[in-house]
């Protein structure tokens, strides 16, 4: 595949997108397995925790806007913070995960390394030395 051509905003943000819809994805699967749906009704899940995930959650979706808009150099920093929060995210599930939700993580900490990769070779922006 060659993305020489594809601005680095664009591959970034898109890449951010499919992490989203690979997040919203994994959640609908979990519909399909027998009892869920039960379970998550009968569970008490506290406050704390609920803000915890709508965090982890938003990253991704400022992330598609942001990636687009942010200058070369805190575009960089902004993914690398955001790849750090949103990969503590997925692996803070693990402990309850079955096969599938192993897989989903596998690829979206295979995704967001893709993300460091790029934003780090994003160039740097040239400064003025001009009088």
């Amino acid at each position: 595949m060659n993305t020489k051509n594809i601005d680095p905003k664009i591959l970034l943000s898109t890449l951010w997108i499919v992490i989203l819809f690979n997040m919203i994805v994994r959640d609908l699967h979990e519909f399909l397995r027998e009892g869920y749906i039960e379970q998550m009704m009968s569970l008490q899940v506290p406050e704390i925790n609920m803000l915890f995930y709508g965090f982890v959650a938003q990253v991704p979706i400022l992330m598609i806007l942001l990636s687009r808009i942010l200058k070369n150099k805190a575009n960089k920093w902004y993914n690398t913070v955001a790849a750090v929060i949103t990969s503590l995210g997925f692996l803070s599930t693990l402990p309850a995960a079955d096969m599938d939700d192993i897989f989903f993580v596998i690829v979206e900490n295979i995704l967001l390394l893709i993300i460091l990769r790029i934003a780090w070779k994003l160039p740097q922006s040239k400064k003025n030395h001009s009088l």
